[in-house]
């Protein structure tokens, strides 16, 4: 989400509007062409794109007019935003496209989106403002984060990593591998955790070192088939100790994900 929103931001901020389609039945009618877009940025796995004021109402002008607006988007499993200059092929069939917004130098195109919505710019909070701090976001706040996360001590650490309510930004992968480089069982109780602090700092650490790149390496090895620790390898041996991966659910549907962790290296006394 933080490399979509930086190459949404780099492409299409401080450019007009030429055109725009929304594929979804809220927006069909929607024309945002005129408007300027000002910037992208990712909240957690959220994208919001802030497009300014246009000059007057217009037809099926929508929320928030004559005010600056922000397209909230979010990709969920099978959604992405691709950019293509004017006239190219697009990757992927046109009938997954839910969102196109077209200016002078490019065409930016949301595929499979899971949220398609407009609000007005300072409704911002209606579809963000329920996330914990972002740990790739410019106002990332530690404390405010390990807060929330202890409000529930008896939570599971794998569960309550996720929840983005708690911090904003960590996907299933992440939370495997930092907690099997920390060397904390993911049913271990929040408040049973060593050092949460560090935890979540490497978790930090994790994401900002492949934040601008599409690989999602944790070992320091790219090859493929080497670049985790545990995540996707159940049943086989540990990297560090020789062990089986273990596997199963964690969380309660339809948040549940399936975790991985090596019973030897972390423990859950």
């Amino acid at each position: 989400m933080w490399r979509s929103a930086l190459q949404l931001d780099r492409a299409l901020s401080g450019s007009t509007l030429l055109g725009t389609d929304f594929r979804v039945p809220a927006l069909a009618a929607l024309d945002l062409a005129g408007r300027q877009v000002e910037s992208t940025l990712a909240r957690g796995k959220h994208l919001l794109t802030r497009i300014g004021p246009g000059d007057g109402p217009g037809p099926g002008t929508g929320p928030g007019t004559g005010t600056g607006l922000t397209l909230h988007t979010h990709l969920r499993m099978e959604g992405a935003w691709h950019l293509y200059k004017p006239a190219s092929r697009w990757r992927r069939p046109a009938h997954e496209a839910r969102v196109v917004l077209r200016t002078s130098e490019w065409t930016a195109v949301g595929f499979a989106l899971g949220v398609v919505e407009l609000v007005a710019r300072d409704a911002e909070d209606t579809v963000v403002g329920h996330l914990g701090p972002d740990l790739l976001g410019p106002d990332w706040d530690e404390q405010e984060a390990l807060r929330r996360l202890s409000e529930d001590p008896a939570r599971p650490v794998g569960e309550a990593l996720l929840d983005q309510r708690c911090l904003a930004g960590i996907g299933n992968l992440y939370k495997v591998e930092t907690l099997f480089l920390s060397g904390v069982s993911p049913f271990r109780p929040v408040a049973d955790v060593p050092d949460l602090g560090t935890v979540v700092r490497l978790a930090r650490r994790l994401m900002t070192a492949n934040r601008m790149t599409p690989a999602q390496v944790t070992t320091g090895v790219a090859r493929r088939g080497q670049e985790h620790w545990v995540h996707g390898r159940a049943g086989r041996p540990c990297r560090r100790c020789g062990t089986r991966i273990s596997s199963r659910m964690q969380g309660r549907p339809p948040r549940e994900r399936i975790t991985y962790w090596c019973p030897s290296c972390q423990p859950n006394p």
